[in-house]
């Protein structure tokens, strides 16, 4: 079989947007089997000079401005972003199917970034791109106030040790990030198939006014191929694990931090 050929860091550029202080997976590792027709993903750095990106008062030491998604993407349609979009399927088929919605997916570990950033590339989609980062950073530093239509957490990682739940992408504060970030009757779409994180997710939801809670289901069994959205649900299903799927819509009200059901704290900051 042909091995198939890696794309070069300006073969893939406009789809692995490199953003300032990004945080990556340090750890070298071989990139994760290739699909058929599609090619392995260069791990050599990427050029880092986003115009997209405001530089902000100084030299350089202030935080950037926010991403001007317009400038990025090149046109004005509505914003989507994907937190923890592993190889990108979610994020390669709602591209296919939208072609009038861009999309920014959000990736901590680098070698899923470029495989995603790959998928892409082959098929240059203009209205997907991909950045490896610390999701939460990129909430709170780079993403403007009601700048975004969509918000998507498909399967995040659950942390299974007590100690480790800390590590959780979807927290209260995330949560509240989240809010800021949406636009007013725009879409918070959450999932898992760990029923306890689904409840904790829902249950920061529930609590927040900021949000409304649209639908909420838990179902069960192996789907069609077309019936899931990600590889983690494609495994759950036809494994026949429960999955939990809910969307809420931002709201008027003011964005506040909701009790954490994880651990019984009660915040009742207030975010502006």
């Amino acid at each position: 079989m042909r091995k198939p050929r890696r794309l070069s860091p300006d073969e893939l550029a406009p789809w692995a947007v490199e953003l300032p202080g990004a945080r990556r997976d340090p750890t070298p590792r071989p990139p994760p089997p290739q699909g058929e027709g599609e090619e392995a993903p260069s791990r050599r750095p990427l050029s880092s000079s986003p115009p997209f990106l405001g530089e902000g008062p100084g030299e350089g030491s202030a935080a950037p401005e926010p991403i001007a998604w317009s400038v990025l993407f090149g046109n004005p349609n509505p914003v989507e972003v994907e937190v923890g979009m592993g190889k990108g399927l979610f994020l390669l088929t709602e591209a296919l199917a939208r072609p009038g919605v861009n999309f920014f997916g959000i990736e901590v570990v680098r070698k899923y970034q470029l495989y995603a950033a790959t998928r892409l590339a082959i098929r240059k989609l203009p209205n997907a791109k991909t950045a490896c980062a610390d999701a939460g950073r990129v909430f709170r530093e780079l993403i403007a106030p009601g700048s975004v239509s969509a918000v998507h957490v498909l399967f995040p990682d659950p942390w299974w040790k007590k100690r480790h739940k800390k590590r959780r992408v979807f927290t209260p504060a995330f949560a509240a990030d989240a809010a800021r970030a949406l636009a007013a009757g725009g879409k918070l779409h959450v999932a898992s198939d760990v029923a306890e994180y689904f409840g904790v997710m829902t249950g920061i939801l529930r609590a927040m006014p900021a949000f409304r809670e649209v639908s909420a289901e838990t179902t069960a069994g192996p789907v069609e191929e077309a019936g899931f959205r990600t590889n983690f649900e494609r495994k759950a299903r036809l494994a026949g694990t429960p999955v939990g799927r809910a969307v809420y819509e931002r709201t008027a009200e003011p964005v506040t931090v909701a009790p954490d059901p994880a651990d019984g704290e009660v915040r009742a900051d207030v975010k502006n």
